[in-house]
């Protein structure tokens, strides 16, 4: 069922970002600016970033309607996007937006998890220290990249003060694969869900984790993203009442990146993906993907996890 999207309001915005932020990016509409080398608005662009806000709150306030899962297909993406910061493309939190908005009604307990290619930095800025916000980033361990985006995405980032676990991330080597993602997901992601027990779940769905993507080499197939969109469903499902955001995140590969959420979107919807393959050739790494995974659980549990 397709319904109509709307741009997001002041207040809501506001819930996320900060006041001089908001004011910065309304004058950056007057004439355009370059907020750093990926990240630019023209003028006029402020339209289009409300719309993918306020698109993803409207689907968001869907999906608590109606306890089943709704997806916003929107652009630009959101989740570099920190309180007081614009970064890769993103001027507003698409995912953290909507979680407030949950939160104003009336659902306490809020997991975010992002499998983006890249770090879901500005939504862990943003809830670094709220301990009613799970955040969960499985990406390509880039590391940090300057002065908009100094986190790194290591194990060691797990909140602050009052947040202390409650930021979880998961960077993966260059070229995991489809099992790799599952597998982590599977022993560290849901472990890590179960334990803090939302309400309802959001994902934010980067599909330039593909094996065809510019952008990243993670080598996900459509299958892999099929899987991670089931696993998340019958999560949402069992845990969270049915509540189930899906927001567009990353693709850049315009071809291959509709194939994989078509795939993304079957699972969410429970289903395998029943479209063929049009590009996959890449064989499974079982051996390494299971000693990379291994690896990796050492590492958190060296952070301080139980997972």
């Amino acid at each position: 069922v397709w319904h109509t999207g709307r741009h997001a309001t002041r207040e809501e915005l506001l819930r996320f970002h900060t006041e001089d932020y908001w004011r910065s990016i309304q004058s950056a509409d007057q004439q355009g600016r370059r907020f750093s080398s990926t990240t630019l608005i023209n003028a006029g662009g402020l339209a289009g970033l409300l719309a993918a806000a306020g698109t993803s709150i409207a689907a968001l306030e869907q999906s608590l309607r109606e306890r089943r899962p709704a997806m916003a297909l929107v652009r630009p993406p959101g989740h570099h996007a920190a309180p007081d910061m614009a970064d890769g493309y993103c001027f507003f939190n698409n995912v953290a937006l909507a979680a407030r908005a949950a939160q104003a009604a009336g659902i306490e307990r809020v997991a975010i998890v992002d499998w983006d290619v890249h770090h879901g930095n500005g939504t862990q800025e943003g809830f670094y220290e709220d301990p009613s916000v799970l955040t969960v980033s499985m990406h390509m361990d880039h590391g940090a990249w300057g002065a908009s985006h100094p986190q790194t995405g290591g194990v060691d980032e797990r909140g602050r003060g009052a947040g202390v676990g409650s930021n979880l991330n998961i960077p993966l080597p260059m070229g995991s694969g489809d099992l790799a993602y599952e597998l982590a997901f599977e022993r560290f992601v849901e472990p890590a869900l179960a334990a803090f027990a939302p309400q309802l779940l959001i994902i934010a769905n980067g599909l330039d984790a593909s094996q065809f993507d510019p952008n990243g080499r993670q080598l996900l197939t459509m299958n892999g993203f099929n899987r991670l969109a089931q696993r998340a469903r019958l999560f949402a499902d069992a845990h969270c009442e049915g509540r189930l955001l899906i927001v567009q995140e990353g693709g850049y590969n315009p071809a291959y990146s509709a194939y994989c959420l078509h795939a993304a979107s079957q699972g969410f919807l429970g289903q395998t993906s029943t479209l063929a393959d049009p590009l996959a050739y890449m064989p499974r790494f079982e051996e390494r993907s299971e000693d990379d995974v291994s690896a990796l659980g050492h590492s958190l549990r060296g952070a301080g996890w139980q997972l």
